[in-house]
């Protein structure tokens, strides 16, 4: 059982920026792909950005592109999101998401993952 905490979120203005961490202690992160999603109330869980388990290839939400940047570190079983220039409807509950030899082309399905962490609160606001 894989197990994903985040960290890194919190309260923002608009404009700012944050860095998310999606870390294992478990096992190798290096045979995932990871996905970030945001989940508000009332409305389904969206996809904001995956790199692929294959190659390093990276997917972003439209609304993500531009601002945000994934990236990985293998080495210490650890996923980042990188979110600059914050806005106000970027607000919401992130939860990073691993699927085994996930290559992304699928990556906004959530059936895809196998493994999810709990989420982290991030507010833009001010």
């Amino acid at each position: 059982q894989l197990q994903l905490v985040e960290s890194g979120g919190g309260l923002v203005q608009p404009g700012g920026s944050l860095r998310l961490s999606c870390v294992t202690t478990q096992y190798t992160l290096e045979y995932y792909a990871i996905g970030w999603f945001r989940q508000v109330p009332g409305k389904e869980r969206e996809g904001v950005s995956c790199i692929n388990a294959i190659d390093g290839s990276t997917y972003y939400a439209d609304s993500a592109r531009g601002r945000f940047t994934i990236s990985r570190d293998n080495a210490k079983n650890t996923a980042y999101l990188q979110m600059n220039n914050l806005k106000s409807e970027d607000t919401g509950v992130y939860i990073c998401a691993a699927d085994l030899w996930g290559d992304g082309s699928k990556w906004t399905d959530v059936r895809e993952y196998d493994y999810w962490g709990q989420g982290i609160q991030v507010t833009v606001s001010g």
